[in-house]
């Protein structure tokens, strides 16, 4: 049992406890993935190029490129991100392209720290997730996940991961686990439109740019309240609702155990039994690892090419104006200050979660604030969430992502709007 605790132990340092190095202060996996981009930085454009090519690549070798009219579509989209790359890492294209927030900010802020942070992660989501932690934490918090989120216990470590790292982090482990057989499809589309956050260190990105460092606080505490409320809603309404409750077509079902007494008990047999079952170490880790690489492989080429289209679309074409006429009645009944343009910047986040900041930095307190929190409650966009749930094995199709955002997206607007008029009474 030492490796739970040893094992365990590293994982959970690595993904969940902030360490403050040169005066930055978040998780040891971005403090390692920083350390290379500094380090190796004239080398990671040829190296997330490479990561592009073989994702284009993949799914032709593979022959899962003509699986529905879903992967055909994204099979296209992939190749075209393989000529915005060559484009971004050898400079060539239109002006527009390189502006800063369009190519540049996709390539430098996005596809270089995912390709980096997803393989790396894997080393040590083999020791989180195999060596009992996962199921020693369900069966303890399975009382409050259960009820709640109808996820089971061993969810939580989801939600942390996605919170304090990233949600590519938190996908990579739910893909795992419903692989396993530990979550079923429902669960496990729950978890990845419901938990996969951005991770609080881009909230301060959010913060900063809306000025909010000031409340940073209640900032923080009411975008994770609300939402999870809202992830609580919508885990009993359609389409979530409809999702298949079965498990993975290959994977033997491994149901957490509904446990009613002796709780501790319980948890340490659970984590006792997954140690006894778990691979080698080493084989371990190359399991993980392999299945990173393959997840990044599927995610780079897509945040070039869908991210790219969402940022033109958002910037050179009225498509998200008319969007926002979708949340205009929203807006106009809560009564908030530029109601068009809350409706704007919370129909532009589907794009890419960073855009509505940007649209809101110039306005008044209140829509700052809820502009803020419904950018990350809204949880999905196309830039790089999306590409992510398509490259793992969860089935839940495009269109339905789409319902669910914008079920997500009123129901933040609902919670939180009466929130930031307390906390900004004019």
């Amino acid at each position: 049992m030492w490796k739970l605790f040893v094992y365990s132990g590293i994982g959970a340092f690595m993904f969940f406890v902030p360490v403050t190095i040169a005066g930055k202060n978040t998780i040891m996996l971005d403090h390692i993935v920083s350390f290379l981009q500094a380090g190796i930085a004239p080398v990671l454009p040829y190296y997330a190029l490479a990561v592009i090519i073989a994702g284009a690549a993949y799914p032709f070798i593979a022959g899962t490129w003509k699986r529905s009219a879903v992967e055909v579509a994204f099979s296209v989209l992939k190749v075209v991100g393989v000529v915005v790359g060559f484009m971004m890492v050898f400079k060539v294209g239109p002006a527009w392209l390189f502006e800063p927030g369009m190519g540049p900010f996709l390539f430098e802020k996005l596809v270089i720290p995912v390709g980096l942070l997803v393989p790396i992660g894997a080393v040590f989501l083999a020791l989180l997730v195999s060596y009992g932690l996962l199921e020693f934490i369900g069966v303890m918090v399975q009382r409050v996940m259960r009820p709640i989120w109808r996820t089971p216990g061993r969810s939580a470590i989801d939600a942390v991961a996605s919170f304090v790292g990233s949600y590519s982090l938190g996908l990579l482990i739910t893909n795992r686990v419903y692989k396993e057989g530990k979550y079923t499809a429902r669960e496990s589309a729950i978890i990845a439109t419901g938990f996969s956050t951005v991770s609080a260190t881009f909230m301060v990105i959010v913060a900063k740019t809306l000025d909010l460092m000031g409340q940073w606080t209640a900032y923080f505490w009411i975008t994770f309240l609300v939402t999870f409320v809202v992830t609580a809603i919508t885990v009993r309404i359609w389409p979530l609702n409809s999702i298949p409750d079965e498990y993975h077509p290959e994977a033997v079902p491994q149901p957490e155990e509904d446990v009613t007494g002796r709780r501790l008990s319980v948890a340490w047999r659970e984590a006792r039994q997954t140690v006894e079952a778990a691979p080698p170490l080493a084989v371990n880790v190359w399991t993980n690892v392999r299945d990173g690489v393959l997840m990044a492989m599927a995610i780079l080429p897509s945040i070039l090419s869908i991210g790219l289209l969402g940022l033109v679309l958002a910037t050179y074409t009225p498509v998200f104006d008319w969007l926002g006429f979708l949340f205009y009645p929203f807006t106009w009944a809560l009564q908030l200050p530029e109601p068009m343009l809350v409706a704007k910047a919370s129909a532009v986040g589907v794009a890419e979660m960073f855009l509505p900041a940007l649209l809101a930095a110039e306005a008044v307190p209140v829509v700052k604030f809820v502009v803020g929190v419904v950018s990350v409650s809204g949880i999905i966009f196309f830039s790089a969430l999306v590409p992510c749930i398509m490259a793992t094995d969860i089935p839940i199709p495009v269109w339905k992502l789409v319902v669910i955002w914008f079920q997500r997206v009123v129901l933040t607007l609902i919670l939180v709007t009466p929130l930031a008029f307390l906390l900004f009474p004019s």
